[in-house]
């Protein structure tokens, strides 16, 4: 065989292989002679056929067996002489074996980049010293509430006002014909201001007295996700019916024992205190890797293989797939297709790329691995948010090796922006104030004049 490799780039290579006529021959008497044993021809007893006659009737099956064939041992061969680091399938077209000639063809194959040792030292990084408040707490102990509120009817005689829930039958209309995509309901339970129905209903139902009926009018855009809706200008017949009152519970140990995790409302407020802790420190680290990958990615450039890009766009796909799957929402339906997202995301998919060799290059130069303790760490992490145990997580791995390698890999480039991070330069700042308390500060200041 004879191999010439061609430098497309520093990650795209084309090798042009030709296997000389010599070894073609060789390979074809080999299937001949095989055929020969096995062929039933009319007219010649089992392994008596004459060559001629197997090339004329089974020519072209022999060679569309033995081309693939020589193609692959070719491309072993190659992979072995050079060592080539792939990334993806090999790329080839192959050509028509012809007996009379030698077998040219080429194969088309990227390569994971080659860089020099990484200077990851000396980062300059901002931490972001976020603090769990009481303010913070008590928003989400007033969200508990909320979740474990009732709702009792309105016995006096008054007008919806903004913080109302409404009683109401409706149907929509088009052209004064019942419509099929609105149906009839009745008795339905909305929050005026809520995002369940169209804002008309909120805006048309305040100020008005039970019980009263009246024509809501809905203009649907074409972009809108129900197909039955869209573009559709539906008049709706309301019925307001009852206007009732959210009640929260008294926030107090009785609620706290309805949820059944708790013993009393200290321990609810202390376990809500650790998870914003918790959060915040992952969005601490969240945006220091992001500063490392900024800085590394503007010091480090080089190209990345179209092979690995597309493994990062279908990752995202699938996140995105699986997520509208939750609410039983197909991406074609929403005109989000595969194609659409692909050229959306390709900068995010070559950036995730691009850091993946970054870490994988520092992984190795700094020889990074492992230890027991910080895979024993990482389960019981995983088992928390899984909320299953620790052994459930071993088993699901023990069950699949590629998993189980793929994990610990993304283990590795953890711990390596750890060590980034340990050794980059860190100025600690404190956070900025959120949009809500700005708006708050700037009326404050204008009442104070």
């Amino acid at each position: 065989m004879q191999l010439k490799v061609e430098e497309k780039s520093t990650v795209k290579k084309v090798l042009h292989v030709e296997i000389p006529k010599e070894d073609v021959a060789k390979e074809l008497n080999k299937a001949y002679n095989d055929l020969k044993k096995t062929a039933s021809i009319k007219g010649f007893r089992k392994g008596k056929a004459p060559r001629k006659v197997l090339e004329n009737r089974f020519s072209k099956d022999v060679h569309a067996d033995l081309a693939p064939r020589l193609i692959q041992e070719a491309f072993s061969e190659a992979l072995e002489e050079h060592k080539f680091n792939i990334v993806g399938g090999p790329q080839v077209d192959p050509p028509e074996l012809n007996p009379e000639e030698a077998y040219c063809f080429d194969i088309g194959i990227e390569v994971r980049p080659e860089l020099d040792d990484v200077n990851f030292k000396g980062v300059e990084l901002t931490q972001t010293m976020y603090e769990a408040s009481d303010d913070e707490v008590n928003a989400q102990l007033e969200m508990i509430r909320k979740t474990m509120a009732t709702k009792k009817p309105v016995t006096e005689e008054r007008p919806v006002v903004a913080e109302d829930f409404v009683r109401i039958d409706y149907q929509g209309f088009v052209d004064g014909k019942p419509y099929d995509g609105t149906p009839k309901i009745e008795n339905y339970v909305m929050a005026i201001g809520g995002d369940t129905m169209p804002g008309e209903f909120s805006a048309k139902l305040t100020g008005v007295i039970p019980e009263k009926e009246l024509d809501i009018d809905v203009v649907y855009p074409e972009e809108h996700e129900d197909k039955a809706l869209a573009g559709k200008a539906i008049t709706y017949t309301v019925l307001l019916k009852e206007i009732q009152e959210e009640v929260l519970p008294p926030l107090d140990d009785a609620l706290v024992e309805n949820l059944g995790q708790y013993e009393n409302l200290d321990a609810l407020k202390a376990a809500i205190l650790d998870n914003l802790k918790k959060g915040y420190a992952q969005r601490i680290q969240h945006e220091m890797s992001e500063q490392v990958f900024t800085a590394l990615l503007e010091k480090n450039e080089f190209e990345v293989p179209d092979a690995m890009v597309e493994m990062e766009l279908e990752g995202i796909i699938t996140e995105a797939e699986q997520a509208y799957a939750q609410n039983n929402i197909n991406l074609e339906d929403v005109g989000l297709g595969k194609d659409f997202l692909k050229t959306q995301y390709r900068d995010v998919a070559e950036k995730q790329a691009r850091r993946h060799v970054l870490l994988g290059k520092i992984i190795e130069q700094e020889k990074l691995e492992l230890t027991d303790e910080e895979l024993e760490t990482s389960f019981e992490e995983m088992a928390v948010g899984m909320n299953a145990s620790v052994d459930a997580v071993k088993n699901l791995f023990k069950m699949n090796e590629r998993q189980f390698d793929y994990y610990k890999h993304t283990q590795l480039e953890k711990k390596a922006v750890r060590l980034i991070i340990e050794q980059g330069v860190v100025t600690e700042v404190a956070p900025e104030p959120e949009a809500d308390e700005v708006k708050e500060e700037a009326g404050q200041e204008k009442a104070d004049e």
